[in-house]
């Protein structure tokens, strides 16, 4: 059975944060709010919360296509590998913000991910996710919730969300209704750029 917990945006109550850390630092699944749809996020160094959510995904771990939530730009040297002026500004831009850059990975990678040549960055828009990778002290690894129904694609009432999610996650956080649009995906891997899904992010920082 899933938690639900109710926190505000726009002064996420700390005691409530730490609640949801203490739960992703013991393996457990958080549903949480970014700045686009709801995502399913994990502790990045625990390996048996990464292969839940391969499970859930139906996806095989060392080949999912998750991303890697930062707080900031500061967390991307320990799986980044050296970018140039150029990336990030487009960075700097854009971040915080509703993208997923992909960028070329480092050797640091953690061992599910050692094999991959690029990796996806977020850094949301959004106070509750950034309060929550803050507080964990290291990057959440995330992946959008989405609905088998074609027309709503994105489950955007976190009630709905936790009846539909109570037996697979720990918590669900409520943080006020989500968006049915995703993130805009760039890869900055590549020169130029190359617009892999335009989502809610506008390309105009080019």
């Amino acid at each position: 059975m899933a938690e639900y917990v109710k926190i505000y945006p726009e002064n996420p109550n700390p005691k409530a944060i730490q609640k949801v850390v203490d739960v992703l630092q013991k393996g457990g699944l958080v549903i949480y709010p970014t700045d686009t749809v709801y995502g399913l996020g994990c502790d990045i160094t625990n390996i048996k919360a990464l292969e839940r959510i391969a499970k859930i995904k139906g996806v095989k771990l060392e080949k999912s296509n998750f991303s890697f939530v930062c707080e900031d730009l500061s967390n991307l040297s320990d799986y980044v590998k050296q970018i140039d002026t150029t990336t990030f500004k487009i960075l700097k831009r854009a971040l915080p913000g509703a993208y997923t850059f992909i960028l070329p990975g480092s050797k640091n990678l953690p061992n599910p991910f050692k094999k991959r040549k690029t990796v996806g960055i977020r850094v949301p828009d959004n106070s509750i996710a950034l309060a929550l990778v803050s507080a964990l002290g290291h990057p959440i690894v995330s992946t959008s919730i989405r609905d088998e129904d074609d027309i709503i694609e994105y489950t955007t009432d976190p009630e709905l969300i936790h009846e539909k999610w109570d037996n697979l996650v720990d918590i669900v956080i409520d943080g006020g209704y989500g968006g049915n649009e995703a993130s805009t995906i760039i890869d900055l891997s590549e020169n130029p750029p190359v617009i892999l899904r335009e989502g809610k992010g506008s390309l105009e920082i080019f």
